[in-house]
């Protein structure tokens, strides 16, 4: 492991508030960060490790069409750190790293670009495992993989473990299993009205779970067919509502699930919030420091998204020692009990849970590097 280094590879010209970001601030700490460009094939990357003191860093790919590069590798540093505290969290053996690629991936993906892609990953020598995320999905890592082999979330057929979105949903379902069990002191969300902004890759996953226990399910997303889908497959229990601005202010709303992306919990959104409990599937739903505090303050319960989305991540890093599905479901059910314990660690230190989660995690990671440094 590279521990205590830190190093940023080719950023002439980059911005001065992303280098405070990455040197300077409280969102940094990042060992390396690496800007990749293929003219041939059109490839626009940003790649960046926050951590390797739990072991090699593993995160998703987000191919996004982001409005400028700055924009991109702000991204990139603030998914990355996530992805360290996440893997901690879920106790696996890996450190922090995400990575982006510029552009719209309806327009702009083809092979080439994904190899090349693969052989910039390739080059980090193993410091980074990536695997899907918002604009990428398993036949791009079986193409990555062709030019990588610390590619993970590939497909069945060629060894990887398929959809990871599986257990994210999983996971998030514990995390409201716990968090109904310390608000109501029952796990059960039978009678219980949530609303999911998201219904996608993990969303629609998340909805069967809800609707089996007999929770009452309201759903919104900013694509129509894929709330028609979910309407059509649950003609009873579900329905729907034009946004999430509308879904916040749901009368009886007892769980808000955010499942797209981040910056859902903000400024204008807490204060109108009518559920109990915030608990979903989207990274960094904490639009800046302090909103946890603003949920503690209205007597909202939030169940740190690291923690209850990591169900993918716990999948996606056990391809890597030869995938076994119920293997890592029981990992993921662990997650209602990691739940709980920041609940209750939130509680014994007067801080909100978002802190009580960081504090733990970051514990974690002290220990294995002073663990390093001893060795």
């Amino acid at each position: 492991m590279y521990t205590g280094v830190t190093t940023v590879t080719d950023v002439t010209g980059a911005s001065a508030d992303v280098l405070h970001t990455l040197f300077h601030s409280d969102q940094g700490g990042h060992e390396q960060v690496v800007l990749c460009q293929d003219r041939a094939s059109g490839l626009k990357a940003v790649i960046a490790i926050h951590s390797t003191a739990l072991g090699p860093a593993l995160g998703g790919t987000r191919f996004y069409p982001y409005a400028t590069e700055v924009e991109a590798v702000a991204d990139a540093l603030n998914l990355a750190r996530g992805m360290s505290y996440k893997n901690a969290m879920a106790g696996l053996d890996h450190g922090g790293g995400k990575a982006v690629i510029i552009g719209d991936p309806e327009r702009d993906k083809t092979e080439e670009l994904l190899l090349a892609y693969g052989r910039m990953v390739a080059s980090l020598g193993g410091r980074y495992v990536t695997a899907c995320d918002v604009g990428t999905y398993v036949a791009d890592m079986d193409v990555v993989a062709r030019e990588c082999a610390w590619t993970t979330g590939r497909s069945p057929e060629n060894g990887g473990a398929g959809d990871s979105s599986v257990l994210t949903a999983f996971g998030v379902y514990q995390g409201m299993r716990a968090s109904a069990q310390h608000l109501w002191g029952d796990p059960s969300l039978r009678g219980r009205k949530v609303g999911i902004a998201g219904v996608g890759k993990v969303g629609h996953h998340l909805v069967q779970h809800l609707r089996n226990e007999g929770a009452e399910v309201v759903i919104t997303d900013v694509r129509a067919d894929a709330v028609q889908r979910i309407l059509d497959q649950y003609p009873e229990g579900v329905s729907a509502v034009a946004d999430t601005e509308e879904l916040i202010r749901v009368e009886g709303l007892d769980i808000y699930a955010p499942c797209a992306l981040g910056g859902a919990l903000n400024d204008a959104s807490v204060p109108v919030l009518t559920a109990r409990v915030v608990c979903g599937a989207a990274n960094n739903q904490l639009a800046h420091p302090g909103v946890e505090k603003d949920l503690a303050d209205r007597g909202i319960l939030y169940a740190p998204d690291y923690v209850v989305n990591a169900g993918g991540v716990i999948q996606v890093a056990d391809e890597l020692h030869g995938f076994d599905f119920d293997r890592c479901k029981a990992k993921a059910s662990k997650i209602f009990d990691t739940t709980l314990a920041i609940f209750a660690r939130a509680k014994d230190d007067g801080i909100p849970p978002a802190a009580a989660a960081d504090r733990i995690a970051e514990q974690r990671m002290a220990e294995a590097r002073t663990a390093h440094v001893a060795h």
